[in-house]
């Protein structure tokens, strides 16, 4: 009998944790700067100011989202979390990205 640990008894619980870290925050990251790019109101076509937080806003939002899927995409973290974690951080992106295409 050997003592070789079985697949069943790794530390695959510890670093689903220690990897979903990186994504949960970078996907928390993208939701504020989409929510924010998608409640500031420009007063008018003339609110230049407001147009430029939009589109920051967004830009940071379809950022983060992008990090956090390049995250995911790394071998070693695909292999321990599936699509579901990076999914929330997509879908915000993509909402980002057509808040920013609409112009504000």
């Amino acid at each position: 009998m050997t003592d070789s640990p079985h697949v069943e008894d790794d530390d695959r619980g510890c670093l689903v944790i220690v990897l979903a870290v990186p994504i949960i925050l970078l996907t928390l990251l993208s939701a504020y700067f989409c929510w924010l790019a998608l409640t500031i109101r420009p007063s008018g076509v003339w609110d230049d100011d407001a147009y430029a937080g939009i589109v920051l806003a967004c830009v940071m939002s379809v950022g983060a989202a992008g990090v956090a899927a390049v995250v995911w995409v790394l071998p070693p973290v695909r292999r321990v979390l599936g699509w579901g974690w990076v999914v929330p951080a997509l879908v915000l992106g993509v909402v980002a990205g057509v808040r920013w295409a609409l112009g504000g």
